[in-house]
């Protein structure tokens, strides 16, 4: 194949894959502009390998390599100065704009987890990979899917669990 036509067929796979692959970063991320900069940073990474790459039949699975490999490379170099925080004792409602923050609450929490861990639940829940093409694409094993799937999992259920109410004989001993 030409270099002419390998530029072609990665404009139509980038012009075929940017809204999922933005998707994609923006969980990672947590926000816009920098989605658009490591979806950007992974494309590059791609484009300079694009040849052998399409020998081997996996682009999306590449490209997704590239942007947790690069997303948690950039965690590790940049550390949140501001963590907003979000009440979550609030009771559920069907509030458009409760669901919202519902939604930027899950967002934030995500963004807490370890990088390794996060990026498992965004590929396996949020991409709705399986668990094989998720280890395909963290070039981990299936079991580490799993158990990182499942400690990320437990530690977003522990964030968003109400409080536990107290019990009256317990409230009673506070307020003597």
């Amino acid at each position: 194949m030409s270099r002419h036509e390998d530029d072609e067929q990665f404009r139509l796979f980038v012009q075929r894959q940017w809204g999922p692959l933005l998707r994609t970063a923006y969980l990672l991320t947590g926000d816009r502009g920098a989605a658009e900069d490591l979806t950007q940073s992974a494309l590059e990474k791609t484009h300079r390998r694009w040849g052998r790459i399409l020998r081997r039949d996996a682009p999306e699975v590449y490209v997704r390599r590239a942007m947790v490999n690069t997303a948690i490379s950039w965690r590790r170099r940049r550390r949140p100065l501001e963590v907003p925080l979000l009440t979550s004792d609030r009771a559920p409602t069907s509030d458009a704009y409760a669901q919202v923050e519902e939604r930027q609450l899950l967002l934030t929490l995500l963004r807490r987890l370890p990088p390794k861990t996060q990026a498992v639940l965004v590929l396996r829940y949020f991409e709705d990979l399986s668990e094989a093409d998720t280890a395909k694409v963290l070039g981990c094993s299936i079991g580490s899917v799993k158990s990182q799937a499942s400690r990320g999992l437990a530690r977003l259920r522990n964030e968003l669990a109400p409080p536990a109410p107290q019990s009256p004989v317990r409230l009673e001993e506070e307020l003597a």
